[in-house]
């Protein structure tokens, strides 16, 4: 088994950019190289009309082509483009907007981007610099959030005007995101990086999505557990004489609406998981649930004690490539 990857062509578009626009082009690359399209096998595009819409975007309509030819492609959406937008679901623009205004202001200027790189290298800062923001790229402004984030919370601790409820739940709602941030930072490098497995890759969207569920119960207590919100624990240790438990308790809705968006936006990737898992764990899959072309080739896998040993031993993708090409 072996990945490659080839540019197969490029083709100019006049006029418009419609899904079926699209495919005439898609279908004029693939033709032109006498390509079979019974062995396309999938798509995966970014999430505008034109690529991903039901009845007439270039992923239906390019898996509907493989349907006729006797073939049979899915579609999915780019994993990173999908977690990003579900990033952007959390609106907290009064977090955001000054963020974002504040990274396209060091940036503007050559000067104003050097002392601010020196200013995180004099403070020793995690992070040593900061990129554009853009719509799409929410996640861009998580490096400057992360290193404001620590910086504020110890001046938030040092000022008197803290004491202020109006001026503490505001930091509170800058460390949340502080936290909430980090975290869609960690799965967005996790989701990155060269030969992942797409079943190594939704591994992570599921983990993640569990891990979103344990947030939303630990904010829904009457004590809300803010273990995992280190930013935000630290700020609620440092005022404990004001009740702050309550807002603390809202951001648990917020993260619960964040958890159904992640499984909206990932329903395509959950539709192949029964495929994924034969895919990478074809020693646990019952051979009465796997197509039934597969079958016999499952049962003789399974009760090979060397290859199954072989399996737990090697990556995936060096496992499938050892395997006796005439047999499976």
């Amino acid at each position: 088994m072996n990945v490659t990857e080839e540019l197969l062509d490029l083709q100019s578009l006049k006029g418009q950019t419609r899904g079926t626009d699209l495919f005439l082009s898609v279908c004029s690359a693939v033709d032109d190289m006498k390509l079979p399209w019974s062995k396309v096998s999938g798509i995966i595009t970014d999430g505008t009309p034109a690529m991903a819409g039901e009845q007439s975007g270039l992923s239906t309509l390019i898996c509907d082509k493989v349907s006729e030819e006797g073939g049979n492609a899915i579609k999915l959406h780019c994993r990173i483009h999908q977690q990003v937008l579900c990033a952007k679901h959390l609106k907290f623009d009064q977090v955001l907007k000054p963020v974002v205004k504040t990274i396209n202001f060091i940036r503007s200027k050559a000067l104003y981007h050097r002392q601010f790189q020196q200013f995180l290298l004099d403070i020793q800062a995690e992070y040593r610099d900061v990129v554009h923001h853009n719509n799409v790229g929410g996640l861009h402004c998580s490096d400057f959030s992360l290193s404001g984030g620590k910086l504020n919370n110890s001046w938030l601790k040092r000022d008197n005007r803290c004491k202020n409820c109006q001026i503490l739940y505001g930091w509170q709602i800058w460390l949340f995101w502080f936290d909430i941030t980090k975290h869609l930072s960690a799965l967005n490098l996790s989701l990155q990086g060269q030969d992942a497995v797409v079943s190594q890759l939704y591994a992570h969207i599921k983990a993640f999505g569990t891990t979103l569920q344990l947030f939303q119960r630990h904010l829904s207590q009457s004590e809300p557990n803010t273990a995992h919100f280190p930013a935000l624990h630290e700020v609620m240790d440092s005022f404990p004489q004001d009740n702050i438990s309550a807002q603390t308790r809202r951001y648990a809705t917020d993260i619960s609406s964040l958890a159904v968006e992640f499984k909206e936006h990932f329903r395509d990737f959950a539709a192949v998981e029964k495929d994924m898992l034969l895919f990478s764990s074809p020693f646990s899959v019952d051979p009465d649930d796997a197509p039934h072309q597969l079958q016999l080739e499952l049962i003789e896998l399974q009760c090979d004690n060397e290859r199954c040993s072989r399996h737990q031993q090697l990556s995936l993708v060096n496992f499938y490539r050892q395997l006796d090409k005439g047999r499976f």
